[in-house]
């Protein structure tokens, strides 16, 4: 798995606990890092995906709701919900990952943890 996609999968992760026990995002994370070996400015990047969609979780549901009307968000795996997220996240927010990529990152991720 190439790094960054390493860093998201961190991410993902922590998201995905968050979402189901709404424990602690501080906390998440730390221990999270504390289970995976990423360099400083990989375990950055991963910071700024968690925090970064934590506080904008609604508005990104409904984008998420508008732009794919036929699968309403509670009849969308927590996971699944969680990829989307981050990758709205990425291009309609942080904007420095160009949309392919993001797609193309949210695809990988989903083969990965996401349901069928």
């Amino acid at each position: 798995m190439k790094p960054r996609t390493r860093a998201r999968a961190l991410a993902l992760q922590a998201l995905y606990e968050i979402d189901l026990s709404n424990h602690p995002p501080a906390e998440v994370f730390r221990s999270r890092l504390e289970e995976n070996d990423l360099s400083e400015d990989l375990a950055e990047f991963a910071r700024q995906i968690i925090f970064g969609v934590l506080p904008l979780t609604h508005d990104l549901d409904i984008l998420i709701a508008r732009y794919a009307p036929e699968w309403p968000l509670d009849q969308i795996a927590a996971i699944d919900r969680n990829i989307l997220r981050l990758a709205f996240w990425e291009f309609a927010v942080q904007r420095e990952t160009p949309i392919k990529v993001a797609i193309n990152e949210a695809v990988e991720l989903a083969k990965l943890y996401g349901s069928d």
